[in-house]
């Protein structure tokens, strides 16, 4: 697999490894799939925010993406960045998302980011072990979070420390 920064006209695959996901796992809370509006919107909203989509690519074929973004919106909050990582389901359990998820800290690690965050499904033990492997720690659980397939869900959430920045201001 091949790791690269993703196009926009990667945005049309990236949808549907996302939508298969939220129609079949609990991997994302929501009910209703995404459009390839609002994929090209949240692509474009990336770039412009200034964070990174990757992809990986086997056979000129997107088989996964990751990406980072804003934790939460203040200020203090700014070294800390929460993650995402889809593979497409014919893929999954091969390393594809572990070598995703490593690249992604590795180039989190280049930006400065101190604190990376997962947050998952507390039923999904593979992205439980795959935090897990790359060196995430369990920091907390919010029971009865979301509610989809019949059922509530409690989000568990990793972090994992980064190098940091080698001079963090309070601006």
């Amino acid at each position: 697999m091949i790791i690269r920064e993703a196009k926009e006209s990667d945005v049309l695959r990236i949808l549907e490894i996302f939508n298969e996901a939220l129609i079949h796992s609990t991997s994302v809370y929501a009910y209703e799939p995404a459009t390839l509006k609002d994929q090209l919107d949240w692509f474009h909203h990336k770039i412009d925010e200034g964070y990174p989509v990757y992809v990986g690519v086997e056979n000129e074929l997107v088989i996964g993406y990751a990406t980072y973004g804003s934790f939460r919106t203040r200020p203090a909050y700014k070294y800390t960045i929460e993650h995402s990582v889809y593979v497409d389901v014919q893929h999954r359990n091969k390393g594809y998302g572990k070598a995703l998820l490593k690249f992604l800290i590795e180039k989190a690690n280049e930006s400065g980011f101190k604190t990376m965050v997962g947050g998952t499904d507390s039923a999904n033990l593979a992205s439980i072990q795959l935090h897990l492997e790359c060196g995430f720690s369990y920091s907390g659980m919010i029971h009865n979070a979301g509610y989809k397939f019949g059922k509530w869900l409690d989000l568990a959430f990793y972090q994992l420390d980064l190098k940091g920045p080698k001079s963090p201001e309070e601006k």
